[in-house]
């Protein structure tokens, strides 16, 4: 499984993984609503719905269903957000703004940096924005890992 590294000013995660799938094909499980309700997902936290409008400025969203994962009280998910910056198949930046953090207003940032590597890609997610955000920032440790390995599963089996 990943870690993450929870930056020194605790203000950001940063988890990685080597993908056996080119760029491209990272890309698109990243940006595809279809692709992220497929494995963006588990039986402890269960998509309702995801979409994802890829280009800049486009929006996104995503909500889950009642699951075991509680955090900060909260057991049903949603979040949303717009897209930064996108340069298929290297770059992907959304604010993430979640329900479940201490405040609900909070706009944070999530970053996706993809680099081909011989045999696939090396991918790398770095959740900033957290300094505030204590209770989300101990889940986001665990939870980042947890994700980029969903997507290297999914991907290198479809």
């Amino acid at each position: 499984m990943p870690t993450a590294i929870i930056t020194p000013d605790l203000d950001s995660i940063i988890s990685e993984i080597d993908i056996s799938a080119p760029p491209a094909r990272v890309f698109k499980a990243l940006t595809d609503g279809r692709e992220l309700s497929r494995w963006f997902s588990g039986p402890e936290c269960p998509v309702k719905f995801w979409e994802f409008d890829a280009r800049a400025g486009g929006k996104y969203g995503y909500a889950t269903q009642k699951g075991t994962i509680v955090v900060n009280g909260v057991s049903e998910f949603e979040c949303h957000g717009e897209i930064l910056e996108i340069d298929p198949p290297r770059l992907l930046v959304y604010s993430w703004i979640a329900n479940w953090h201490d405040d609900t207003a909070r706009r944070t940032v999530v970053r996706w940096e993809l680099a081909a590597k011989p045999g696939g890609t090396r991918v790398k997610v770095t959740h900033s924005g957290l300094a505030q955000e204590p209770v989300a920032r101990k889940d986001y440790s665990g939870g980042w890992p947890g994700v980029v390995e969903m997507l290297k599963k999914f991907v290198e089996a479809n």
